[in-house]
C-alpha cells in the first residue's frame, strides 16, 4: 500500500474511513489504493461468518478451533498458556484473511449473575489485566490486531445498550479501568472496543474523558477506537469524543452527519482528519502481515486446544482421593452434558468448532466397558429430550446405573438457555431436576464425583455430601478429551478460581445493587469487589478465590520479601512438590498495607507465577509486585498515590491459604493538598513541611482547648478523646474559642506562607 494520508482525501472520503462498509469489513477508497479490512469476533476463537451476517451466531461461520472460553483458562493463572491460544488464533484468522480479532474481554466479575461472564477472567482486574495482555501478544504475535473490550465498566447484560453504571472515582480507576490500563501499557492491542453502555451518565461511545483523558492522554493508548456493534449513541460526539470507527455500517447516514457537521462548523475539520488517520493506520498494520496460507492445521490446534482445556479445570474438593479413578474400577457417568457436552458461551462468540470430543466416548477410550452411562436428566433441544422419557424414567436408570458401579461421576451444569450474551441470569442455582437427580444418585452411591459445565459460578448446596467436585466451566472443543485427561490422572489438575464461589447469591456485595433500575445501576459496593468484599466482611464463602486442589501436595518456605530500586517489592519463596506426582502449583501474592487512609481489602493480589514441579522438586519462585499496583486513587488529588509505611506481603495457595507472611517498608507518594481556613487541624498536622511550624506557631491552641472551661471540653473524658475530636476540627473555625490567642488574619497569614512555601521565622 502506497503511503496515503488523510490529507490526500476529500472530505466525505475522511467520514467514510470512520463507518463500516457493511457488517464486519472497513470501507476501502479505490481512488487512493486504500484497502478494506476485516474484522471477525472472537475471543476463544475465529467467527468469520459466511454468506448472510449478523452478530449473535444466527448465521453460520467458517469452521474454526474452539478454544476454552476466558472463564476456562482464565483459571490456569497462565500467561504463557494464553499466549500460545492467542497466536492459534492469530494464525487462524491469518488464513482467513481476517485482519483483527474483537477480544478478549477483560471486564471485571462484579456480579456472577451477569451472562457474559464466560467470555471474562476474573473478578480481580490484576489477574485479567495479566491475563488479557497475554492473549493480545499472542494473536498480534502472528501479524492479528486484538481488539481489547468492552471498555468500560460493562458488567451486566440487562439494558447493556443505555444503563449507566455510577461509579465512583476510587473502584472505577482501582477495579474497572486498572486491567484495561495493564493490557494497553503493557501489549498495545491495535484496536480497543467502546462498550454499549453510559459511564456515570454518558455513553463511553462519546466519552472524551474515557476515550481520550484516559485511554490516549494517561496511558499512551495510539491504536484505534472503534464501536461495540451499535453502540453509536451520537456520532458526531463521538468522533469528537475520540472514537475512531463506527460499526457495523449505517448506510452512509451517519457518514452525512459528519461531513455535514464539519461544513457547519460543529465538528473540527482536524478531528476527522485525527480519526480519519488512525483508520488508515489500522489498514497499513494489517497490510503488514507476513502472507499465510492453509490448510489449517486442525489436529494441531485441537490438541493445544485440550491442553489449553486441562489446565483450566479447577479440582475443588477430592476428600479420601477418590480422584483420579483407578483401572478397573466401574464408573456410571450420569448426566446428559457427558454426550452433549456444553463446551462454549451463546452470542456473538460462537465458535463452528472443527471438531468436538464427548465425554463419554473419552472416558471409554480410556477405561472401555468399565464405563456404564446413563442420561439422567435431558437438556433442551437435546437428543434425550427428543427421546420423550421422563424425568422418573430418566432418574431410576441413573440410580441403578450408580448402585451397580464402584464410582458414580454425575455431569451436571447449566444450559445454553440459561446463560448468553444479552441477558442476565436470575439466579445461581442449577436446575432443579439435576438437583433431584444428584440426591437419588448420592443415596445410591455416596462415592460420587460431582463435574460441573457452567459459563458462571453456581451454588454447590451437595459441597458437604460429596467426596470430589470437578469445576470444569466452558472448555472449548476439546473439552471431553481434557476432562478424561484430569478424571484418570494422565493431568494432574492445576486450575485455580478466578472468582469466589459464594455460599449464597444474597452475599455477593453487588446484591441489591444489580441489575439497577430505571437506566441506573449503583456500584454500592465501591472498591470491595468480589473476594475483597468477603474477606472484608468475614463471610463464609463455598470456595475461595485462588482455590484449587491438586492431586499431589505442595509446600511453602518463607518468603524472602525486599523492595528494589525501582520501588517495586521482590518476592522470593522455595515451593516443594511434596506428593509422588508432577504437578503445577499457582503462587499468589497478596498485599495490604498494615495501616491506611482510606478503606482497603484485608488483602488483594498483586501477583502470580504458574509453576511446573516435578515429584519431590523444589523450586525457588520469584516473583514482582509493581510499585504503580500498589497504589489507591486518590480522590483529592485524581491520581494514584502509593501510601508509605509499612505492607504485609503474604504468599499463599489462595486468598484464605497463607503461607509464608512479611513486612516491608515502602516509601510513599508525597501528597501535597493546600491548606485553606476550612482544613481541619489534622490535616494541617499532616502537612508534609507546615505542619511542624505552623503548629508551633498556633503555640498553645491545643493546651488552651483542653484546658478551657467549654462545654467542647467538659463533655471529652480525658486531653487524648479532645485531640481526636479537634483533629476534625476546621482551623478557620477556632477564633473565639476560649485560650485561643490567635486571630482570623494570622491564621490565615500562616496557611498562606504554607502554601507558597514561605513561612514566618519563629
Amino acid at each position: 500500500m502506497t503511503e496515503i494520508s488523510a490529507s490526500d482525501l476529500t472530505l466525505e472520503e475522511k467520514a467514510s474511513l470512520t463507518s463500516g462498509a457493511d457488517f464486519w469489513t472497513t470501507k476501502s477508497i479505490d481512488r487512493v489504493g486504500l484497502p478494506s479490512i476485516m474484522m471477525t469476533d472472537g475471543p476463544h476463537g475465529l467467527r468469520k461468518q459466511s454468506g448472510r451476517t449478523d452478530h449473535l451466531g444466527l448465521a453460520s461461520s467458517v469452521p474454526a478451533t474452539c478454544f476454552p472460553p476466558a472463564v476456562g483458562i482464565g483459571s490456569s493463572f497462565d500467561p504463557e498458556i494464553i499466549e500460545r491460544v492467542g497466536a492459534a488464533i492469530g494464525v487462524e484468522a491469518a488464513i482467513e484473511d481476517v485482519a483483527i480479532v474483537l477480544g478478549p474481554g477483560i471486564n471485571i466479575k462484579r456480579s456472577p449473575l451477569c451472562g457474559r461472564n464466560f467470555e471474562y477472567f476474573s473478578e480481580d482486574p490484576i489477574v485479567s489485566g495479566i491475563l488479557g495482555a497475554a492473549s493480545v501478544r499472542g494473536v498480534q504475535s502472528r501479524g492479528v490486531g486484538s481488539s481489547l473490550k468492552h471498555f468500560a465498566a460493562n458488567n451486566q447484560e440487562f439494558d447493556r445498550m443505555r444503563a449507566s453504571s455510577d461509579v465512583d472515582p476510587r473502584p472505577l480507576h482501582e477495579i474497572y479501568l486498572r486491567g484495561f490500563e495493564r493490557v494497553v501499557t503493557d501489549a498495545q492491542p491495535w484496536t480497543v472496543m467502546c462498550s454499549y453502555n453510559r459511564l456515570n451518565g454518558v455513553y463511553t461511545s462519546e466519552d472524551p474523558w474515557l476515550l481520550t483523558q484516559v485511554l490516549r492522554d494517561d496511558w499512551g493508548f495510539d491504536g484505534l477506537v472503534v464501536s461495540d456493534w451499535g453502540a453509536v449513541n451520537d456520532r458526531v460526539a463521538g468522533v469528537a469524543a475520540g472514537l475512531d470507527l463506527e460499526m457495523p455500517s449505517s448506510g452512509g447516514r451517519t457518514d452525512a452527519q459528519l461531513v455535514a457537521a464539519v461544513r457547519a462548523g460543529e465538528l473540527a475539520e482536524s478531528v476527522l482528519d485525527t480519526a480519519a488517520a488512525r483508520a488508515i493506520d489500522l489498514v497499513r498494520k494489517a497490510g503488514r502481515r507476513p502472507a499465510v496460507s492453509g490448510p489449517l492445521d486442525v489436529d494441531a490446534h485441537h490438541a493445544l486446544a485440550r491442553e489449553a482445556a486441562g489446565r483450566s479445570i479447577v479440582l475443588l474438593k477430592n476428600d479420601g482421593d477418590v480422584l483420579p479413578l483407578g483401572e478397573g474400577q466401574k464408573i456410571a457417568v450420569i448426566g446428559a452434558f457427558a454426550t452433549e457436552p456444553r463446551f462454549q458461551g451463546a452470542g456473538s462468540s460462537l465458535i463452528n468448532p472443527t471438531r468436538v470430543d464427548g465425554t463419554l466416548d473419552e472416558l471409554r477410550a480410556v477405561a472401555g466397558d468399565d464405563v456404564s452411562y446413563a442420561p439422567g436428566f435431558a437438556v433442551a433441544g437435546g437428543a434425550v429430550a427428543a427421546s420423550g422419557r421422563s424425568d422418573d424414567d430418566l432418574r431410576d436408570e441413573a440410580v441403578a446405573v450408580a448402585s451397580a458401579a464402584d464410582v458414580a461421576v454425575v455431569f451436571l451444569g447449566l444450559p445454553a438457555a440459561e446463560e448468553s450474551e444479552g441477558f442476565d441470569r436470575e439466579h445461581i442455582d442449577l436446575p432443579a431436576d439435576q438437583l433431584a437427580l444428584l440426591d437419588a444418585v448420592i443415596q445410591a452411591n455416596p462415592t460420587t464425583v460431582v463435574v460441573l459445565s457452567n459459563g458462571g459460578v453456581v451454588a454447590l448446596p451437595f459441597a458437604d455430601r460429596v467426596p470430589a467436585i470437578v469445576e470444569t466451566w466452558l472448555l472449548g472443543q476439546a473439552g471431553g478429551g481434557a476432562v478424561a485427561d484430569v478424571l484418570y490422572g494422565a493431568v494432574n489438575p492445576s486450575g485455580k478460581l478466578t472468582e469466589t464461589v459464594p455460599v449464597r447469591i444474597e452475599d455477593n456485595p453487588s446484591f441489591g445493587n444489580f441489575p439497577g433500575e430505571f437506566g441506573h445501576v449503583r456500584y454500592g459496593e465501591g472498591v470491595l469487589v468480589g473476594y475483597r468484599w468477603y474477606d472484608a466482611k468475614g463471610l463464609e464463602v463455598a470456595y475461595p478465590f485462588g482455590h484449587g486442589l491438586s492431586y499431589t501436595t505442595f509446600s511453602y518456605g518463607e518468603a524472602s520479601v525486599s523492595v528494589t530500586a525501582d520501588g517495586d517489592i521482590a518476592v522470593t519463596v522455595k515451593v516443594t512438590n511434596t506428593g509422588a506426582r508432577d504437578g503445577r502449583e499457582v503462587v499468589q501474592v497478596y498485599v495490604a498495607p498494615v495501616r491506611s487512609v482510606v478503606q482497603r481489602a484485608p488483602r488483594e493480589l498483586k501477583a502470580f507465577s504458574s509453576v511446573a514441579l516435578a515429584a519431590g522438586e523444589t523450586r525457588a519462585v520469584e516473583l514482582v509486585v509493581r510499585r504503580e499496583d500498589l497504589a489507591y486513587w486518590d480522590v483529592r488529588v485524581d491520581r494514584f498515590i502509593v501510601e508509605g509505611g509499612e505492607y504485609t506481603v503474604e504468599v499463599a495457595a489462595s486468598s484464605r491459604d497463607i503461607r509464608s507472611s512479611s513486612t516491608v517498608e515502602v516509601e510513599g507518594d508525597a501528597v501535597s493538598l493546600p491548606l485553606t481556613m476550612n482544613s481541619s487541624i489534622g490535616d494541617v498536622v499532616g502537612h508534609p513541611v507546615a505542619g511542624p511550624i505552623v503548629m508551633a506557631a498556633l503555640g498553645g491552641v491545643m493546651d488552651g482547648l483542653t484546658g478551657a472551661d467549654s462545654s467542647a471540653a467538659s463533655m471529652m473524658p480525658n486531653d487524648e478523646a479532645m485531640e481526636k475530636m479537634m483533629a476534625s476540627f476546621p482551623i478557620g473555625r477556632l477564633i473565639g474559642f476560649p485560650g485561643v490567642d490567635v486571630t482570623y488574619e494570622q491564621i490565615e497569614q500562616l496557611l498562606a506562607g504554607a502554601n507558597a512555601g514561605v513561612l514566618p521565622q519563629s
